[in-house]
C-alpha cells in the first residue's frame, strides 16, 4: 500500500519539476507564467496531502504489528 503512495508521489514530483522549469523559463523570458505557477501549486498541494496520508498509513501499519 505504501509503495503505491511512493510511486504516485514520485510521479507528482517529476511533473512538479517540469512545471517548475517551465514557470522559471516563462518568468525569465518575460511571458505570463501564472497558469503554470498555479498548476505547480496544485501539484505541491497534492504531494503534501499524499505525504500526510502516507504517514498516517505507516503509523497505522506500525500499530497493527505491535498488537
Amino acid at each position: 500500500m505504501v509503495d503505491q503512495f511512493e510511486i504516485f508521489i514520485g510521479f507528482l514530483a517529476f511533473w512538479g519539476l517540469i512545471l517548475l522549469a517551465i514557470t522559471v523559463w516563462l518568468e525569465v523570458t518575460g511571458q505570463s507564467a501564472l497558469g503554470w505557477a498555479l498548476g505547480l501549486f496544485a501539484v505541491l498541494l497534492a504531494m503534501a496531502g499524499l505525504w500526510k496520508l502516507r504517514r498516517r498509513v505507516l503509523r497505522g501499519e506500525k500499530d497493527e504489528f505491535k498488537g
